[in-house]
């Protein structure tokens, strides 16, 4: 059994990949960090469909947390001051708004800083 909660991304973004590079060097979260691609989702209990649409927190106990939640958890991993604003994220109104927030983003990850325009494409359709 995993005895550290596991953070899921697409690492055929460039958004999402700078991103992630950006919260393991200043963040810090204590997880282990993975592409989906290069990852057994199905022993994570999580499919396909769900790792291209959101960024993925899955706890030891294998909870499944998606989305703007999943960015929450990783911020309440962190050591320090990370932890307030996650823990802000899971309350009411802040948890509407950041999930409205996130969709927006990863929606719109082509256009972000990094992203690219295979980061708008369906996996199986990137080059």
């Amino acid at each position: 059994m995993r005895t550290r909660p596991v953070l899921v991304y697409d690492g055929d973004c460039g958004f999402c990949t700078t991103s992630v590079r950006f919260a393991e060097r200043r963040i810090r979260p204590r997880c282990t960090v993975t592409a989906w691609q290069f990852t057994d989702l199905e022993a994570l209990g999580v499919t396909q469909e769900r790792a291209e649409h959101e960024v993925l927190w899955i706890t030891p106990a294998g909870t499944v947390h998606g989305g703007a939640q999943a960015v929450a958890k990783l911020l309440m991993s962190a050591r320090g001051a990370w932890a307030v604003p996650g823990a802000l994220l899971t309350l009411p109104p802040f948890r509407q708004a950041a999930h409205a927030v996130y969709r927006l983003v990863a929606d719109n990850r082509h256009r972000m800083p990094g992203g690219t325009a295979a980061c708008s494409l369906p996996s199986h359709l990137r080059p």
